[in-house]
């Protein structure tokens, strides 16, 4: 990882070019970056491990209604009434994913490291993004279960950078590899429950998602790339209507497993859906998050987010997309903040069966909360998809990014900044198991 800085004001720090913005202070003691302890690899591989032994049992279980193999019968009496003890793994899904990718950026950078960027993080080199697999078993009142489990697990580029830093994780090699888990209970609150989880959760900031299967272009939006990528704590989640959904977040913060002081954020949202065709989230977010180094007395400035995005299919083969956001931090109460401003626009359609374009734009006005400088940022990406299989697509994507200040670097790296890159990329994604529909 690149650790220049650049123009910074000290109380913020981009601590690579990759594209993980801080909004604070980095912590005085860090771990190198990149690093993994052995202990930590070898607990993610037996996680992985347990998680395709329970996928071959649920695959070796009968399906629902068949005998038992070995010619024993049950009488009617012992029949087990509820189908869920006849195959108690029929409610739980697994799937895994491979994003894998090769880039070529026109500014040469000597490092291969593209600026502002947290998946596809470098250029003229076979990447694998990200290597992703998940198991998750909602909960299923009609099944007797009220209670559910997920987790998701993550290799690959796109883990060393959003994943444990040590400017904001106490332990980052502990959990590096959850991308997030957590319990679920549905209480019978109301017609559609009350869901409540505990564990680490993906950040719902933001238009985009973590797989790439699930977004319309292979790379990832300054947005996403800018906004939280994780939280843990409590979550609960009521329908108030088929057509109004709300959600209250406690969390220890942004990026932090374990809290790095001794204050809790909160994260207020909503999501209507007023007719079949739209899909309108609003989130507020907001806390005190900055490290105190486990000192008395550290910093009291608050980080605050109002973004919001809506969805519009307004055909069977056109869809549009829209995210807003305006964030605002400050290391202490009585210190000047810093703010970035953002808009992103979606287009997809799908020309036929299995061909599909897409187009996004964005504009930021950063203050110097992402970039490390004051400057405005726009993008451009346009994407080309070929959906060979149920289980793996091709995209082709042209990208091109630009600025109001010379920032991205040239082949003679930090001594040669330009106002603009343009990149080239082909990438697979790959995708098997029982778990369909958005993840």
């Amino acid at each position: 990882m690149d650790s220049r800085k650049r123009r910074v004001p000290v109380e913020y720090l981009l601590s690579d070019r990759v594209g993980m913005p801080r909004w604070r202070r980095t912590l005085a003691a860090s771990a190198p970056a990149g690093s993994l302890r052995v202990s930590a690899m070898w607990e993610a591989i037996g996680a992985l491990a347990m998680l395709l032994v329970l996928a071959t049992l649920a695959k070796a279980q009968p399906p629902d209604g068949e005998p038992p193999q070995d010619g024993g019968s049950q009488s009617p009496a012992s029949q087990p009434s509820d189908q869920s003890a006849v195959n108690p793994w029929r409610n739980v899904t697994f799937g895994a994913t491979l994003e894998g990718y090769y880039q070529y950026d026109w500014n040469h950078p000597p490092d291969r490291v593209i600026p502002l960027r947290a998946y596809d993080t470098r250029a003229n080199t076979f990447g694998i993004q990200q290597a992703a697999f998940v198991v998750d078993a909602s909960p299923d009142v009609d099944a007797g279960r009220r209670y559910g489990l997920r987790a998701d697990l993550q290799w690959g580029q796109a883990t060393e950078t959003v994943q444990g830093s040590p400017a904001n994780e106490p332990r980052p090699d502990v959990y590096r590899n959850i991308w997030q888990v957590y319990g679920s209970y549905l209480f019978p609150v109301g017609e559609n429950g009350l869901q409540t989880d505990f564990g680490k959760f993906a950040s719902m900031l933001g238009y985009e998602t973590n797989y790439a299967k699930d977004n319309q272009a292979f790379s990832r939006a300054y947005l996403f790339n800018f906004l939280p990528f994780y939280h843990t704590g409590l979550r609960v989640t009521f329908p108030v209507t088929d057509k109004v959904s709300v959600l209250y977040m406690l969390t220890n913060g942004i990026q932090q497993t374990e809290d790095f002081n001794d204050y809790k954020s909160s994260h207020i949202a909503a999501t209507v859906k007023p007719v079949s065709q739209v899909a309108w989230t609003v989130n507020y977010y907001f806390g005190q998050e900055q490290p105190d180094g486990g000192e008395p007395g550290g910093p009291d400035g608050f980080f605050r987010v109002f973004d919001t995005y809506v969805t519009y299919t307004a055909t069977s083969a056109l869809t549009l997309g829209l995210d807003a956001n305006y964030v605002t931090n400050e290391v202490t109460a009585d210190a000047d903040s810093l703010s970035l401003q953002g808009v992103g626009t979606y287009a997809r359609y799908q020309v036929s069966g299995p061909i599909g374009l897409g187009m996004r734009w964005e504009r930021l006005d950063d203050e110097g909360l992402f970039g490390g400088i004051d400057q405005i940022l726009q993008e451009v990406t346009l994407t080309a998809e070929y959906k060979l299989a149920d289980g793996f697509l091709v995209r082709g994507e042209f990208r091109r990014d630009w600025s109001d200040q010379s920032f991205f670097p040239g082949s003679g790296g930090a001594d040669e900044l330009r106002d603009h890159q343009n990149t080239l990329l082909l990438g697979g994604v790959w995708v098997i198991g029982t778990k369909k529909g958005a993840w």
